[in-house]
């Protein structure tokens, strides 16, 4: 057995650390020792309540680290030990139906794979140390520090939802909200050549889409946002509109901006979720598609993996605070300040 040490949500608006002990690693594993976790939406609802998971939980699943040992037949990956590595969590079964059809993702086990036996409820990777399949690690330059890699899983899933929206060449894009997921859909979508649109009420954060290369960011709250989009597109519309926002009536919105065979992609998840009208008239006439994205399939991983290696990205003002792992209760309650991007907790 591997002794480990867990940040783990353990209360409302609570944390502590805990001891715990897993499994030795088995053939084609790898142990990891975590360097750098980004604190995502999900540990910070179940911090807030407003996710109800068991507790003890042990949050985290945007993780970088390197490696300390390998499992037998696992060096046929190509790494070895000291290796510096961004770690995908989320992997899947590769036998179910979503699996095969080539939607890994989606895999009806994926929920419980991470968790070792003996380990607490979540996606583990809030540890000094994690084991994971070697297929699942991704070498990082050296030029990339563990915190920028840790954000490596994010920005994944925005690979996803900019892929699943087929963004082309000189197409006119528009994104809901500026958080950190807003703006790594601004980069993605100026990468695709498009012209690209931001809606969001916190000034700072329109400033810095714009440096990002938003050729417009409005203010919501300033007259209607579907109008302004209209206005921006000569009339025609959206070619493709994200929500990466927790706001069900900023989803409405996003119907209302898509132009003739636009698409709407549904990017955040709402806790609770909230039901809001559209209009299935808009949808039938103008062929606008609606769907949603979530989480990464291995791909994408790679896809964002070479983003950050190559230096196509730069993530490094998107981390809000670092903090170790025994400050782990500042660390969550700066994390749910509004405003925040992501904090990281590293292992120093």
């Amino acid at each position: 057995m591997i002794p480990v040490k867990a940040l783990a949500v353990s209360g409302l608006g609570k944390t502590g650390i805990v001891e715990l002990s897993t499994p030795d690693i088995r053939p084609m594993e790898a142990l990891v020792r975590v360097r750098a976790v980004a604190l995502c939406t999900l540990e910070q609802r179940v911090f807030r309540g407003l996710v109800k998971a068991p507790l003890p939980f042990v949050g985290g699943h945007e993780v970088a680290g390197e490696i300390i040992a390998l499992g037998e037949e696992a060096r046929v990956s190509g790494f070895n030990p000291g290796d510096r590595v961004a770690v995908r969590l989320l992997y899947n079964c590769g036998v179910c139906a979503a699996c095969r059809s080539g939607q890994s993702n989606l895999c009806d086990h994926a929920r419980h794979k991470p968790v070792r036996e003996g380990l607490l409820p979540g996606p583990g990777g809030l540890m000094d140390q994690v084991i994971v399949p070697a297929n699942m690690l991704f070498g990082i330059q050296d030029s990339l520090s563990f915190e920028e890699a840790s954000l490596t899983e994010p920005l994944a899933c925005c690979v996803h939802s900019v892929n699943r929206a087929r963004v082309g060449l000189g197409e006119d894009v528009v994104i809901i909200g500026g958080g950190i997921m807003g703006q790594f859909h601004v980069m993605l979508a100026k990468l695709r050549g498009a012209r690209v649109m931001l809606s969001e009420p916190i000034e700072a954060r329109r400033d810095m889409a714009r440096t990002h290369g938003a050729d417009l960011a409005i203010d919501p709250g300033e007259g209607d946002p579907a109008d302004a989009v209209l206005e921006w597109t000569q009339g025609q519309g959206a070619g493709a509109v994200f929500n990466t926002t927790a706001d069900a009536g900023a989803f409405a919105q996003a119907v209302q901006m898509a132009g003739k065979g636009g698409r709407v992609i549904q990017y955040s998840s709402l806790h609770p979720d909230v039901p809001t009208a559209v209009s299935p008239q808009r949808i039938h006439s103008q062929e606008v598609t609606i769907t949603g994205s979530v989480s990464p399939v291995v791909e994408d991983f790679a896809t964002a993996n070479r983003l950050l290696n190559h230096g196509l990205i730069n993530c490094r003002h998107l981390i809000s605070g670092t903090f170790t792992c025994q400050e782990g209760q500042k660390a969550f309650e700066a994390a749910v300040q509004p405003g925040a991007m992501r904090v990281i907790i590293t292992s120093a």
